[in-house]
């Protein structure tokens, strides 16, 4: 699925079983919300924080998926095409970055 074709998906799921979209800023503060739950798996998963007994079933992927759920629904209330945006976005990226961090030696 391309990302035109999930933010289809989306838009049919909200029409669906959703009622209609949050608006705006409720979705933004859910975004908020679920980038924190991927950044505390990430931090006692990966990072120096001990992990907690009741955080150990979480899966990453599951709350990666839920950050890409509302960007999508942000995007298509505010009429973003992010297939568009993002095939723009990674050629921006290999003219700007071609060799920038081939160059950085901290990355050695």
């Amino acid at each position: 699925m391309n990302i035109q074709d999930a933010q289809k998906a989306v838009d049919i799921w909200i029409k669906e079983h959703g009622v209609r979209y949050f608006n705006e800023l409720t979705n933004m503060a859910q975004l908020t919300e679920e980038v924190g739950e991927v950044a505390r798996i990430i931090a006692r998963r990966y990072g120096e924080q001990s992990e907690k007994e009741s955080d150990k079933d979480k899966d990453l992927g599951e709350e990666l998926a839920d950050v890409m759920f509302v960007v999508l629904c942000l995007a298509n209330q505010t009429g973003i095409n992010l297939q568009e945006t993002f095939d723009k976005k990674m050629l921006k990226k290999a003219g700007r970055d071609h060799d920038r961090h081939q160059n950085n030696e901290k990355l050695k």
